[in-house]
């Protein structure tokens, strides 16, 4: 019997799946260390992915 694969993960298209990013603030500490943030993509929450959506045929929009 053969094995199903899963669907593949579709990738997330606000941030086409570079889904966390570090930013300078400007400027280092004291101890020579550049000050970051980290942001996460606000659609996908950090993943990189979304999940599939189902699509109906003949929905109105």
């Amino acid at each position: 019997m053969t094995h199903r694969t899963p669907p593949a993960r579709r990738i997330c298209p606000s941030c086409d799946g570079f889904a966390t990013a570090a930013i300078t603030l400007g400027g280092r500490d004291r101890h020579g260390h550049l000050r970051t943030i980290t942001v996460h993509c606000p659609a996908c929450h950090g993943t990189g992915t979304v999940t599939a959506r189902r699509v109906r045929e003949g929905a109105g929009v």
